[in-house]
């Protein structure tokens, strides 16, 4: 007797990321050309760890990542007895977020890429060629990572390969984790090189924006139906990626020298991408357009006041 087809629940793992490669292959090829040349960066950080020549700022790293879960954590709170904000304040501080991280990615990553990889290469062009070359992975891998990670998307609703089978408070987990893993990796990036002036302000704005993303990342997880406590403990574990994407950024970038221009570069790229793919839309869907870009706008202002006060 002909066994009976399987049905979506009882389907592989590895059959549900077939079938979706297959229906998005152009995506499947970027994430895999972006996890090839993340996965060259972390073979040439572990032979200099391996021969004693790596940079040793790790603890840097994970300072800058700390921060950044603990401003996740302090915003996350008020979540305790807060049901909801009005949604006009709450596209606001999403825009002030969204202001610093693409004045971070300008200020703190791009411009800082741009001048080590002419240092490094004694070209403009070259120099910004591989800063370029590292936006360019970093946004294929953050593409890749949101077609094939299971998550809940609050406009679309559960996406990505396999979501069937995961609890919904692990598709706000690994929706939360796309967001700040970018963060975290260009925290650990900006510290490679040991050079405060580039992490202490990123850092700073990182932890800083950290406080009102924790606050609606908690408030939308009580808003699905999540106990208060719940939302406020997944939010503010969310903020655990920051410093092991810390990790993670400090690792690839240490090494040969030009993976550093590469690897802010990479940061930059991730960033950009999750402000432009997911932050501003979000803030814009509820027609508070105006709100939004105001809160860009001092959010943006404030990035470079710190840039230039703490660089």
């Amino acid at each position: 007797m002909e066994l009976a087809r399987s049905t979506p629940d009882s389907r592989s793992w590895r059959d549900a990321f077939r079938d979706h490669a297959r229906a998005h292959p152009l995506t499947a090829l970027g994430l895999g050309v972006a996890l090839v040349g993340v996965l060259a960066m972390a073979v040439q950080s572990l032979v200099h760890v391996v021969i004693g020549d790596a940079s040793a700022y790790v603890g840097y790293a994970l300072v800058g990542g700390a921060a950044g879960f603990i401003g996740t954590t302090l915003g996350a709170l008020p979540a305790l007895v807060l049901r909801g904000v009005p949604a006009k304040v709450e596209d606001t501080m999403l825009g002030f977020a969204a202001g610093m991280m693409l004045a971070a990615s300008a200020f703190s990553l791009l411009l800082p890429g741009l001048a080590a990889g002419e240092d490094i290469l004694a070209s403009a062009p070259l120099g910004a060629a591989v800063v370029v070359g590292g936006m360019a992975l970093g946004v294929l891998l953050m593409l890749g990572l949101d077609q094939f990670t299971p998550h809940e998307h609050e406009k679309h609703g559960p996406c990505g390969p396999g979501h069937e089978k995961c609890g919904r408070v692990w598709l706000f987990v690994f929706a939360i984790a796309l967001h700040n893993l970018p963060e975290g990796m260009a925290v650990g990036v900006s510290f490679a090189q040991g050079d405060l002036s580039v992490g202490v302000p990123l850092a700073t704005a990182i932890a800083l924006q950290d406080i009102p993303e924790g606050l609606a990342v908690a408030l939308a997880l009580r808003a699905a139906g999540f106990a208060p406590g719940l939302s406020v403990l997944v939010a503010a574990g969310s903020g655990l990626l920051e410093p092991l994407g810390a990790l993670f950024g400090v690792g690839l970038s240490s090494g040969l020298a030009l993976a550093y221009p590469v690897g802010l570069g990479l940061a930059a790229g991730a960033m950009l991408f999750v402000v432009s793919h997911e932050v501003i839309p979000e803030t814009h869907r509820n027609g508070h357009q105006t709100s939004a870009t105001i809160g860009l706008m001092g959010g943006f202002a404030l990035m470079m006041v710190l840039d230039t006060t703490l660089g």
